[in-house]
């Protein structure tokens, strides 16, 4: 059995590293240098450094921060189950057939109504994922969601259409035709 290897690449440079001379001498990139101009005018204005204030907070928003990325990740995958859904529910739908029969029709009942369901429970579907401050956006996760599942109905639709139980046709309204009826009569053949 061949040997474990741990791999680890450390991409900070020390002082015994060959390039630190050279990169200690040179400027800091353009954006480095705004950041610190205008760090260096808000401390001016406020009193406070920046610097100190951010080592206070900064293992309590180390913290923070991973909650909301794990509530953020959570959402998104709230988001995309409708669309694991879609690919199953489809097969099962091309797999029920064309003809009328009780496993079809429970089939497409059901590519019907879990997304009219998952629709109007978007806000307990993501009620988990909320975060009481209020700095976990949803927003994008719900509309996601909502997206999905409107596709998830649309392929329910499609199945419903193909087996001829929406009324799309002229003759599906033959009943409410309103026919004129005749005041005249005339012997003479047309």
């Amino acid at each position: 059995m061949a040997p474990k290897r741990r791999w680890s690449v450390n991409l900070n440079l020390t002082e015994n590293d060959v390039g630190y001379e050279v990169l200690k001498h040179k400027p800091a990139p353009c954006d480095m240098r705004i950041v610190k101009s205008v760090e260096k005018q808000m401390e001016r204005k406020s009193g406070y450094s920046i610097k100190d204030d951010a080592v206070a907070s900064a293992a309590e928003n180390k913290q923070a921060v991973a909650i909301r990325a794990r509530k953020q990740s959570k959402a998104m995958s709230i988001a995309l189950s409708p669309g694991k859904q879609i690919a199953m529910n489809g097969f099962m739908l091309w797999m029920s057939g064309r003809n009328l029969n009780i496993f079809s029709i429970s089939i497409t009942s059901m590519a019907i109504m879990s997304p009219v369901k998952g629709i109007l429970s978007v806000s307990n579907a993501f009620r988990s994922c909320e975060d009481p401050d209020g700095k976990v956006d949803l927003t994008s996760s719900k509309a996601l969601f909502v997206l999905l599942n409107f596709a998830w109905l649309g392929v329910g639709m499609y199945k419903m259409a193909t087996m001829k139980l929406l009324p799309l046709t002229s003759a599906d309204w033959e009943g409410y035709v309103v026919w004129k009826d005749v005041l005249e009569t005339s012997s003479i053949p047309p």
